[in-house]
């Protein structure tokens, strides 16, 4: 009599689907991590721009650059930063909006901004855990960055929109 040592059709189908299952759980926790960076990213980008803003009050007579995103190049050509950060993704933008405090301020001076951006893992789809850490403090503003792309304007909802002002 001869064995035959080796696996049947049968045990090589269950270990392949076994095999299949694992990697779609590791790939999905992935893409996870993946949008976690993506949004540690866009807040540490919207504190360096918030510093870079700082500078450029206290040096340029008490007011912030007028307008919206393009208005923050005059922080690289004046050197209170190397460059404009930009959102990870493509076809993602930062937002910037100059305020008077009160309203949208077209002329100087202004004497405040909202900036921020629109992250991914937002308050309603965190792993259901109630939302990105960054979001519990942002002001969700009404005059922030509405026609700009991102709607910051339902206050206090952390709709995945971090809205920062000085």
């Amino acid at each position: 009599m001869r064995k035959n040592k080796g696996f049947t059709l049968i045990e090589l189908l269950v270990v392949i689907a076994i095999i299949g299952i694992l990697a779609s759980i590791v790939l999905a926790s992935l893409n996870s991590a993946r949008k976690k960076g993506r949004d540690a990213r866009r807040v540490a980008d919207i504190k360096q721009l918030q510093l870079a803003l700082e500078m450029y009050f206290d040096s340029s007579n008490n007011q912030y650059p007028t307008g919206d995103i393009a208005a923050l190049t005059a922080l690289k050509t004046s050197g209170y930063i190397a460059a404009i950060p930009s959102d990870p993704l493509a076809g993602k933008t930062y937002f910037y909006q100059s305020t008077n405090g009160t309203a949208v301020c077209s002329t100087a001076p202004c004497t405040s901004y909202h900036l921020g951006a629109d992250l991914e893992e937002n308050g309603t789809t965190l792993s259901g855990t109630g939302g990105n850490a960054a979001l519990s403090s942002d002001v969700d503003s009404t005059i922030g960055f509405n026609g700009q792309g991102a709607d910051c304007s339902a206050a206090g909802t952390d709709d995945g929109c971090y809205d920062i002002t000085p």
